[in-house]
């Protein structure tokens, strides 16, 4: 993981985390979605994305969340071999096998 991509990650998530315990979850899980979709290929990060989305369903008891989440986190193990789709916001509102586009401004990461 290049530095500037770990910077980025870690600056998504932080904001994320802010918003979290400040209670608004749903800027938060908007900063997570955008920290998954850089933390795809690195299994460690990519757990800790789905982490604290879990975290959100279960603060809202959302159980769709919180289950496609668990899914999620078991299912990163894919980024061990490199299979995940790309893009991918990671919460439970979408596929967990759809690619998606890479947000414009998160482009720059992946050069």
């Amino acid at each position: 993981m290049s530095q500037k991509l770990k910077i980025a990650f870690a600056n998504e998530l932080n904001q994320g985390k802010l918003l979290f315990y400040k209670g608004q979850l749903d800027a938060a899980f908007g900063y997570f979605e955008r920290a998954h979709i850089l933390s795809q290929p690195f299994y460690g990060r990519h757990v800790k994305s789905h982490w604290w989305m879990f975290r959100i369903g279960i603060k809202r008891i959302d159980l769709r969340e919180i289950f496609g989440q668990i899914i999620r986190m078991i299912g990163s193990a894919g980024s061990l071999i490199g299979k995940y789709p790309v893009g991918n916001t990671g919460g439970a509102n979408v596929s967990p096998f759809k690619p998606m586009p890479i947000p414009e401004d998160l482009k720059f990461y992946f050069d």
